[in-house]
């Protein structure tokens, strides 16, 4: 028994802050280390407290003790049971080495000699038990952990722009945050936000991290480059990519292109002024913008500055005067645009089975999908491929998958054929009086949509629509300069003939797919 004259440290220790929070274990550990003291004889002169696992080494608190005790601060540590003492066996044999060196370790729970060659041994299998005991738990996490992945459901917190439903739960989107972070991918998607000044645009509009911090710009990194946002699920310690249940917030596509920025394949160029055709006029002789400049804050002019070109310098008026042409010349007369309505009304009747025909054609690539994952599994069990290029493949293939599904879920909300057949007759048949009348902004997002080559050469624009506005341009200016003999049905159906064949090429053109080398990076 120790003799009233020596003195102990003692220790106590819960394995979380919200355990230590709640103080109860700590308090009973206390209550029982202060009894024990007082059967036998021993006097406390500092208390260890500590809210750390005992899994793994690094405990601060628990380091300090046994550092003073062995510069002789006291004779020997009081602690409630051995697993508070510690749960590896790397802590335990420093322990162990201590009582070999003439310490004194005492529990208050477990009635153990550490003196006689059976306590001794008691205490080992007590330890070695207590470490199996975190090994055991550890592994059951873990299959726990990967469970939930393979079920689509996120075990960790919500990142920003979506809400926790509790265990077992996909993630909600966050009807405060979730339409703010969607906005940070537009706006960066365009190249014409670097970070600095994306991080003041969305401060501006709101956009707060969990604790109503400003995000920062590491955190504006790392939420452009979440898949979870499309839907997928990204373990970034080992690059595993699992299938979300939850909701995506942004789509494939416009994931893809926020990438191809952050990869640099489009750096936007800050400006000064706003001008209206700033960057969409190329010059003829070197191929690079021309560039907007105010002269006696009246005349805005846009010039070449490239070095030896002959270059181009054109006067805002003369562009104005050469887009109004173009456009006015897309009108319809009344009676006509009612005879291309009727056709397209006509033809919607052949379409009837079409959207069917896209379901069946995007679940038979999605089953296609599933069924190379399935094969890229056993190929992995059988050992024919290792985890890694496992890893690489299994992320390419969720990809392709996820663009797939969100194809089919807009199949139904996307316009079909004749629908978008409408959309761009009324888009030529408005664009005169929607630029006349437009302001500057609503002008510029006019000539993006219709303008496919806009080149200056000296001081004259030339300015090439997108199919089938060209096409029907070049169909209404070859009869103005002589009068049309044509029936008016004839001209409505070539009218109608040339917006069909370019819009269904568009619908049929294949769905752009994400690079190898963005799927490995995506995977890392």
């Amino acid at each position: 028994m120790t003799t009233p004259s020596k003195n102990f440290f003692a220790y106590i220790r819960v394995s979380t802050l919200k355990q230590g929070a709640q103080g109860s274990s700590l308090q009973e550990q206390r209550a029982a280390i202060e009894a024990y003291a007082q059967r036998n004889g021993i006097s406390i002169v500092e208390w260890f407290e500590e809210r750390v696992t005992a899994a793994k080494r690094g405990r601060s608190v628990f380091a300090r003790m046994l550092k003073s005790l062995e510069r002789g601060g006291a004779h020997g540590i009081i602690i409630h049971k051995i697993d508070r003492s510690a749960r590896n066996l790397r802590d335990w044999a420093d322990l162990a080495d201590l009582i070999d060196r003439g310490a004194e370790i005492h529990f208050a729970h477990d009635d153990v000699d550490l003196r006689s060659r059976g306590g001794r041994l008691s205490a080992d299998i007590q330890a070695v038990v207590a470490a199996d005991f975190i090994r055991n738990l550890r592994e059951e996490t873990r299959k726990g952990f990967y469970g939930r992945l393979k079920q689509g459901f996120y075990p960790l917190r919500a990142p920003i722009g979506y809400l926790d439903q509790g265990r077992a739960q996909a993630k909600t989107i966050d009807p405060i945050r979730g339409p703010l972070v969607r906005q940070a991918f537009e706006l960066y998607a365009t190249g014409e936000y670097p970070f600095h000044r994306l991080r003041d645009e969305l401060r501006q509009r709101g956009l707060r991290g969990r604790h109503g911090n400003i995000v920062s710009l590491n955190g504006l990194t790392t939420l452009l480059n979440n898949p979870f946002y499309m839907g997928l699920i990204r373990i970034r310690k080992t690059g595993e990519v699992f299938e979300g249940a939850h909701p995506p917030l942004v789509t494939k596509a416009l994931f893809d292109r926020v990438q191809g920025v952050l990869r640099g394949h489009r750096i936007g160029v800050p400006y000064r002024h706003d001008f209206p055709y700033r960057r969409l006029i190329r010059c003829s002789g070197c191929g690079l913008s021309l560039i907007g400049e105010r002269q006696k804050d009246r005349y805005t002019y846009y010039r070449c500055h490239t070095i030896g070109c002959p270059g181009a310098c054109l006067i805002e008026a003369a562009i104005d005067e050469e887009v109004c042409r173009r456009l006015e010349l897309l009108s319809f007369d009344p009676e006509e645009f009612r005879d291309i309505r009727d056709l397209v009304d006509a033809h919607t009747s052949g379409l009837i089975n079409e959207r069917a025909e896209r379901e069946t054609s995007a679940r038979l690539l999605i089953a296609n999908c599933d069924d190379r994952l399935s094969r890229l599994t056993d190929a992995l069990i059988d050992g024919l491929i290792d985890k890694e290029t496992f890893d690489v493949r299994n992320a390419a293939i969720l990809v392709e998958k996820r663009g797939y599904l969100e194809r089919l879920d807009n199949i139904a909300s996307t316009p079909c054929l004749a629908d978008r057949i409408r959309e761009k007759l009324e888009l030529a048949n408005t664009a005169y009086l929607a630029f006349e009348n437009g302001n500057p902004a609503e002008k510029r997002d006019l000539l993006v949509a219709l303008t496919s080559n806009f080149l200056g050469s000296g001081k004259t624009p030339a300015l090439t629509l997108k199919s089938p506005f060209q096409e029907y341009w070049n169909l209404r200016d070859s009869h103005r300069c002589d009068p049309c003999r044509d029936d008016p049905r004839t001209r409505a159906r070539q009218i109608f003939e040339i917006f069909a064949a370019v819009t269904a090429q568009e619908m049929a053109a294949p769905m752009p797919g994400t690079t190898s080398n963005g799927l490995r990076k995506l995977a890392a």
